[in-house]
């Protein structure tokens, strides 16, 4: 049968940084841009060559400003591209004026190899080969196609069980042992691609995260032979083996005995099942189960191609997600998450208030058994009055910065905060007025103590409160402390409970709109 990689699937932390490296200097076709089949928060992008072949294909989980993993066995540690031998000197010369550092070149298994980082710290392999035929070569702006990558040559694979390991591609991918070191098994498959199963027997275990390999995905040439392995994986009880129709191609997954994961997936349909093959991966797709769900396309990162518009990416203190609409008007919304949210739970409700405005969602400092919040918590109902006043005088520098490094213009922006956020809005307002100066407080309480009494005269607030909200009866403090102040308080109680949702909408539409913001 038809054996060799499918793709090589990867984390990373910066879509932007990503993209940068894998097109803008390894000079790889965009192929594909979804959303996450299994997480609708997570962006999925391939590359590969001109025509998305399988056997070019590396494609990359955006985690965004997620945590790191760690390499270890139980996992694929790099991941090695076929270049012609001659242009070795050519990628080298490239490396030093990109600045990334390099070492080699060096021969491997009688071949030239120039290693590199990318972005995130996975190491790449540039390998000088003719061994791999060249379906679909892609040129790229300042890369000529003489000097092109062609596909994907290989990866390695850590594994306390080589032999194991080995024997299970052998078995079940179509792969022959051709080479060997000490350390190193080279298996090569009908493409000519290669897996080196590297003995990792002493190291540590991988963990998840960024900056580490997924999976490797393995060539089926139809579902019937992916269905004929499953049947195989399960009479060897070789753990789950789920079938998964992706679209593009229908496979499954599987541990091999070290603990990696593997994929087999068909080579069809193809990626040019939903865009024309001279426009790949210049749409943004939906798996079929999202393709209604507008408030996911506002969570996914979004990024330029080299040489497109880009906007200002800063890296400032708080983590944060902006979201550019298509058609944007002047208004900012700064969107503050509840206890245990993060920097895109309030993307959709912004989107939700104003389709034309820009967002900026931020994430909370303070953590509570691994969540995320804005301030450390004592009760449900009392709070570090510290953490409080420190976190709130690192909000405003954020603030003043974010103004400078995106242009925010203090007029026409927002703040929306909902429940623990909107405690930390309040705060700032009363620690630090005048630098918010229209604010919208849902599900807010009094949670700073021994307030000052400053001239709020300047700020607008909208406070929503829940009827059924059983915090709502501690709302009452902050609205006469805000009134007292002399903020242009406007103070509703709605009819709903801790929660937020339709109601908020309108009343901050109205209120907008009325204020003229």
């Amino acid at each position: 049968m038809t054996s060799g990689i499918h793709h090589i699937t990867l984390i990373a932390r910066k879509v932007q940084a990503n993209v940068d490296f894998y097109v803008g200097f390894l000079g790889l076709h965009l192929v594909k841009r979804t959303g996450g089949y299994e997480d609708p928060n997570q962006l999925h992008l391939f590359y590969g060559d001109a025509a998305g072949s399988p056997g070019s294909l590396v494609s990359f989980l955006i985690w965004e400003d997620g945590s790191p993993g760690r390499v270890g066995h139980g996992q694929p540690s790099e991941i090695a591209f076929a270049i012609p031998p001659e242009s070795t000197g050519f990628w080298l010369t490239r490396a030093l004026q990109f600045n990334f550092q390099t070492t080699g070149p060096a021969q491997e298994f009688g071949e030239p190899v120039l290693r590199l980082k990318d972005p995130d710290g996975v190491i790449v392999k540039l390998v000088g080969t003719n061994a791999l035929s060249e379906p679909a070569p892609w040129a790229s702006r300042d890369i000529p196609e003489t000097d092109s990558i062609r596909r994907l040559r290989g990866a390695t694979v850590l594994t306390e069980k080589p032999k194991e390991t080995a024997h299970f591609l052998q078995n079940h991918f179509g792969y022959r042992e051709t080479a060997a070191t000490e350390t190193i098994r080279r298996l090569t498959s009908s493409s000519g691609d290669v897996v080196d199963v590297r003995d990792a027997a002493g190291f540590w275990s991988a963990a998840p995260g960024t900056g580490t390999i997924d999976h490797i995905a393995f060539r089926a040439p139809d579902e019937a032979t992916v269905l004929a392995v499953r049947a195989d994986l399960e009479q060897e009880h070789a753990g789950a083996t789920n079938a998964h129709d992706r679209k593009y191609f229908f496979s499954i997954y599987v541990r091999e005995p070290g603990g990696s994961l593997c994929e087999f997936a068909t080579e069809g349909p193809g990626f040019a099942v939903d865009e024309p093959p001279d426009a790949l991966g210049s749409t943004l797709f939906l798996p079929p189960h999202l393709a209604k769900d507008a408030a996911a396309l506002v969570k996914l990162p979004q990024f330029a191609l080299p040489g497109e518009p880009r906007p200002a990416q800063r890296d400032l203190p708080f983590v944060h997600r902006l979201y550019y609409p298509e058609k944007a008007s002047d208004r900012t919304f700064v969107l503050l998450h509840g206890s245990g949210g993060n920097e895109i739970d309030m993307l959709p409700f912004g989107h939700q208030v104003d389709p034309h405005a820009t967002l900026m969602g931020v994430r909370g400092r303070s953590t509570e058994e691994g969540f995320p919040r804005w301030f450390r918590r004592l009760s449900m109902t009392t709070f570090d009055q510290r953490d409080i006043r420190s976190e709130a005088e690192a909000f405003v520098a954020f603030v003043e910065d974010a103004r400078q490094g995106y242009g925010l213009d203090p007029d026409r922006t927002v703040f929306i905060g909902y429940s623990n956020g909107a405690n930390l809005l309040a705060a700032v307002m009363l620690l630090h007025p005048g630098a918010i100066r229209n604010v919208v407080l849902m599900r807010a309480m009094a949670a700073l103590e021994n307030a000052p009494k400053p001239d709020l005269a300047d700020t607008k607030v909208l406070m929503l409160t829940g009827k059924d909200d059983p915090y709502g009866k501690h709302a009452p403090a902050l609205k006469l402390v805000l009134a007292e102040a002399g903020a242009q308080l406007e103070a509703l109680d709605i009819d709903t409970h801790h929660g937020i949702g339709d109601e908020d909408v309108a009343a901050i539409r109205r209120w907008l709109d009325e204020n003229g913001l």
